[in-house]
Protein backbone atom coordinates (compact mmCIF):
# COMPACT_ATOMS: atom_id res chain seq x y z
CA UNK A 1 0.00 0.00 0.00
CA UNK A 2 3.09 2.29 1.10
CA UNK A 3 4.57 1.52 -2.15
CA UNK A 4 1.24 2.46 -4.23
CA UNK A 5 0.99 5.44 -2.80
CA UNK A 6 4.62 6.36 -3.14
CA UNK A 7 4.42 5.77 -6.91
CA UNK A 8 1.61 7.40 -7.34
CA UNK A 9 3.19 10.76 -5.54
CA UNK A 10 5.93 10.08 -8.15
CA UNK A 11 3.59 9.93 -11.06
CA UNK A 12 1.77 13.63 -10.14
CA UNK A 13 5.43 14.61 -9.59
CA UNK A 14 6.46 14.03 -12.85
CA UNK A 15 3.57 15.35 -14.63
CA UNK A 16 4.08 18.96 -13.13
CA UNK A 17 7.30 18.83 -13.77
CA UNK A 18 6.77 18.17 -17.53
CA UNK A 19 3.91 20.60 -17.86
CA UNK A 20 6.53 23.27 -16.49
CA UNK A 21 8.84 22.98 -19.03
CA UNK A 22 6.29 23.13 -21.87
CA UNK A 23 6.82 26.82 -23.68
CA UNK A 24 3.62 28.47 -25.53
CA UNK A 25 4.60 29.60 -29.07
CA UNK A 26 1.41 30.59 -29.72
CA UNK A 27 1.03 33.41 -27.95
CA UNK A 28 3.09 36.38 -30.21
CA UNK A 29 2.24 38.60 -27.64
CA UNK A 30 4.75 36.94 -25.15
CA UNK A 31 7.18 34.76 -26.93
CA UNK A 32 7.29 36.21 -30.53
CA UNK A 33 9.49 33.52 -32.78
CA UNK A 34 12.59 35.22 -34.64
CA UNK A 35 15.45 33.88 -36.35
CA UNK A 36 17.84 32.88 -34.10
CA UNK A 37 15.75 32.62 -31.11
CA UNK A 38 13.14 34.36 -28.54
CA UNK A 39 12.31 37.54 -28.18
CA UNK A 40 12.05 37.75 -24.43
CA UNK A 41 8.77 38.58 -22.40
CA UNK A 42 8.63 41.92 -20.68
CA UNK A 43 9.21 40.03 -17.28
CA UNK A 44 12.23 38.81 -17.85
CA UNK A 45 15.31 41.26 -18.85
CA UNK A 46 16.82 40.87 -22.03
CA UNK A 47 20.57 38.91 -20.93
CA UNK A 48 22.64 38.08 -24.02
CA UNK A 49 23.65 34.26 -24.68
CA UNK A 50 26.60 32.82 -23.89
CA UNK A 51 28.98 32.94 -27.17
CA UNK A 52 30.55 29.64 -27.19
CA UNK A 53 30.80 30.28 -31.01
CA UNK A 54 33.08 33.45 -32.17
CA UNK A 55 37.11 32.72 -32.83
CA UNK A 56 39.36 34.01 -34.78
CA UNK A 57 42.64 32.55 -36.43
CA UNK A 58 43.28 35.33 -38.85
CA UNK A 59 46.06 36.88 -37.43
CA UNK A 60 49.44 36.14 -39.44
CA UNK A 61 47.08 34.92 -42.27
CA UNK A 62 47.89 36.29 -45.68
CA UNK A 63 45.37 36.12 -48.58
CA UNK A 64 42.47 38.88 -50.07
CA UNK A 65 39.89 38.71 -46.70
CA UNK A 66 36.19 38.63 -47.32
CA UNK A 67 33.18 38.35 -45.16
CA UNK A 68 29.87 36.30 -45.48
CA UNK A 69 26.91 37.09 -43.16
CA UNK A 70 23.96 34.35 -43.23
CA UNK A 71 21.24 35.92 -41.43
CA UNK A 72 19.19 32.64 -41.14
CA UNK A 73 21.90 31.16 -38.92
CA UNK A 74 22.95 34.75 -37.38
CA UNK A 75 26.59 34.30 -37.91
CA UNK A 76 29.14 35.69 -39.66
CA UNK A 77 32.21 34.18 -41.56
CA UNK A 78 35.55 35.90 -42.22
CA UNK A 79 37.61 34.62 -45.12
CA UNK A 80 41.24 35.25 -46.07
CA UNK A 81 42.35 33.77 -49.45
CA UNK A 82 39.33 31.43 -49.44
CA UNK A 83 40.27 30.28 -45.94
CA UNK A 84 38.05 30.48 -43.28
CA UNK A 85 39.85 32.31 -40.39
CA UNK A 86 36.97 33.64 -38.52
CA UNK A 87 33.08 33.36 -37.01
CA UNK A 88 31.13 35.51 -35.67
CA UNK A 89 27.55 35.46 -33.67
CA UNK A 90 25.54 38.31 -35.25
CA UNK A 91 22.28 40.59 -34.21
CA UNK A 92 20.93 41.83 -37.55
CA UNK A 93 17.82 43.47 -38.32
CA UNK A 94 14.14 42.61 -36.78
CA UNK A 95 11.44 42.88 -38.23
CA UNK A 96 10.48 45.90 -39.99
CA UNK A 97 14.29 46.63 -39.97
CA UNK A 98 15.40 43.84 -42.26
CA UNK A 99 18.74 43.77 -42.88
CA UNK A 100 19.61 44.06 -47.23
CA UNK A 101 20.95 40.60 -48.67
CA UNK A 102 22.83 41.08 -51.43
CA UNK A 103 26.52 41.75 -52.73
CA UNK A 104 28.51 44.53 -51.05
CA UNK A 105 31.68 45.90 -50.35
CA UNK A 106 32.94 47.71 -47.51
CA UNK A 107 32.65 51.84 -48.25
CA UNK A 108 33.41 53.59 -44.64
CA UNK A 109 35.49 52.83 -41.49
CA UNK A 110 34.88 54.73 -38.35
CA UNK A 111 36.09 53.39 -35.05
CA UNK A 112 33.87 55.88 -32.85
CA UNK A 113 31.17 56.14 -35.59
CA UNK A 114 27.48 57.26 -33.89
CA UNK A 115 24.79 57.14 -35.31
CA UNK A 116 22.80 60.40 -36.98
CA UNK A 117 19.27 58.57 -36.67
CA UNK A 118 18.93 56.48 -33.47
CA UNK A 119 19.85 57.14 -29.66
CA UNK A 120 18.61 59.40 -27.18
CA UNK A 121 17.50 62.88 -26.44
CA UNK A 122 19.37 64.38 -23.00
CA UNK A 123 19.43 67.49 -21.46
CA UNK A 124 21.34 70.01 -23.11
CA UNK A 125 23.22 71.54 -19.44
CA UNK A 126 23.23 68.56 -17.45
CA UNK A 127 23.53 65.35 -20.10
CA UNK A 128 20.97 63.51 -18.42
CA UNK A 129 18.35 61.25 -20.45
CA UNK A 130 15.38 62.93 -20.82
CA UNK A 131 14.14 60.44 -23.72
CA UNK A 132 15.63 56.92 -24.66
CA UNK A 133 16.00 54.86 -27.94
CA UNK A 134 14.27 57.78 -30.05
CA UNK A 135 14.16 57.86 -34.09
CA UNK A 136 14.69 61.48 -35.43
CA UNK A 137 12.85 60.89 -38.16
CA UNK A 138 9.72 60.11 -35.76
CA UNK A 139 10.18 61.76 -32.73
CA UNK A 140 10.85 65.43 -31.95
CA UNK A 141 12.90 67.14 -30.12
CA UNK A 142 12.16 68.81 -26.49
CA UNK A 143 12.91 71.85 -25.58
CA UNK A 144 16.15 72.14 -23.83
CA UNK A 145 17.25 68.98 -25.20
CA UNK A 146 20.15 67.72 -27.79
CA UNK A 147 20.69 64.79 -29.71
CA UNK A 148 22.82 61.57 -28.31
CA UNK A 149 23.72 59.25 -31.10
CA UNK A 150 24.01 55.42 -30.00
CA UNK A 151 27.44 54.61 -30.02
CA UNK A 152 28.71 52.30 -32.91
CA UNK A 153 32.55 51.34 -32.32
CA UNK A 154 34.09 49.64 -34.96
CA UNK A 155 31.81 50.57 -37.95
CA UNK A 156 32.14 48.98 -41.48
CA UNK A 157 29.67 50.81 -43.94
CA UNK A 158 28.24 48.52 -46.82
CA UNK A 159 25.24 50.12 -47.64
CA UNK A 160 23.20 53.09 -46.77
CA UNK A 161 23.13 53.41 -42.86
CA UNK A 162 23.26 49.45 -42.82
CA UNK A 163 27.17 48.81 -41.46
CA UNK A 164 28.93 46.30 -39.47
CA UNK A 165 29.64 47.06 -35.34
CA UNK A 166 29.79 46.05 -32.00
CA UNK A 167 26.35 45.88 -30.60
CA UNK A 168 24.37 44.22 -27.72
CA UNK A 169 23.42 40.74 -29.11
CA UNK A 170 20.26 39.38 -27.22
CA UNK A 171 19.67 36.54 -29.24
CA UNK A 172 17.85 37.03 -32.02
CA UNK A 173 17.69 39.78 -34.72
CA UNK A 174 17.28 42.53 -33.53
CA UNK A 175 18.80 46.02 -34.58
CA UNK A 176 17.32 48.50 -37.34
CA UNK A 177 19.04 46.70 -40.31
CA UNK A 178 23.00 46.73 -38.84
CA UNK A 179 24.80 43.94 -38.27
CA UNK A 180 25.80 43.74 -34.36
CA UNK A 181 28.61 41.96 -33.29
CA UNK A 182 30.36 41.17 -30.19
CA UNK A 183 33.50 43.61 -29.30
CA UNK A 184 36.32 41.86 -30.12
CA UNK A 185 35.32 40.27 -33.16
CA UNK A 186 33.94 43.31 -34.35
CA UNK A 187 37.37 44.91 -33.13
CA UNK A 188 39.10 41.84 -35.41
CA UNK A 189 36.76 42.71 -38.66
CA UNK A 190 37.56 45.99 -38.67
CA UNK A 191 41.37 45.86 -38.69
CA UNK A 192 41.60 43.31 -40.85
CA UNK A 193 39.23 44.65 -43.68
CA UNK A 194 39.57 47.47 -45.74
CA UNK A 195 37.92 49.47 -48.06
CA UNK A 196 36.46 47.54 -51.00
CA UNK A 197 36.37 44.44 -49.25
CA UNK A 198 33.72 42.38 -50.30
CA UNK A 199 30.37 41.24 -48.06
CA UNK A 200 27.87 38.86 -49.04
CA UNK A 201 24.28 39.19 -47.19
CA UNK A 202 22.57 35.72 -47.55
CA UNK A 203 19.19 34.39 -46.16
Amino acid sequence: MIRSKACLALLLLSAVALSGCHISRGNYRDDTLYIGGFRRTAKAPPRAPHDDVSYWDGDGVSGAPSVRIDLGEQKAYFHKGGQLVGISILSTGREGFGTPTGNFKIQQKDRDHASSLYGDYVDAVTGEIIQKEIDRTKDKMPKGAKYDGARMPFFMRISGGVGMHEGFLPGYPASHGCIRMPGFMAEKFFENVSLGTPVTVTH
